[in-house]
């Protein structure tokens, strides 16, 4: 009897770790500025922190109807992903998304972004 209890109480302290319901992810986090809240989610973020690989990032992009050159930017992959609460100017952490997004309509109206395109996940610090 002694033993089943013994071995319950180890069974109860295994299931009940702290990290049970968390994602552990070794993945890297940055941190972004959303430039431009463009027209029909068209979508610009800067990097402001964090290195990440030049082929996923444009250098240096000019918004063709404002003329604001920007570094380091990127267009926004999964735009129907992307928190609504975060506006224009607003810096954020996040973290690159390789999962499947969600499908979803987004309108066709076009406001320029850069070539790049990147799907992030934001998260907390």
């Amino acid at each position: 009897m002694k033993l089943l209890v013994i071995l319950s109480l180890l069974a109860t302290l295994l299931l009940s770790n702290s990290d049970c319901g968390k994602k552990k992810s070794g993945a890297a986090t940055y941190k972004g500025r959303l430039e431009i809240a463009g027209l029909c989610m068209n979508y610009t973020v800067a990097l402001t922190e964090g290195e990440m690989a030049d082929t996923l990032l444009t250098e240096e992009w000019t918004d063709e109807t404002t003329n604001k050159t920007y570094t380091k930017v990127f267009r926004l992959g999964n735009p129907c992903e992307f928190p609504a609460t975060i506006k224009q100017g607003d810096e954020f952490y996040f973290m690159i998304d390789t999962t499947k997004g969600k499908d979803c309509m987004v309108c066709l109206a076009y406001y320029p972004t850069p070539p790049k395109a990147l799907a992030i996940k934001v998260v907390d610090k």
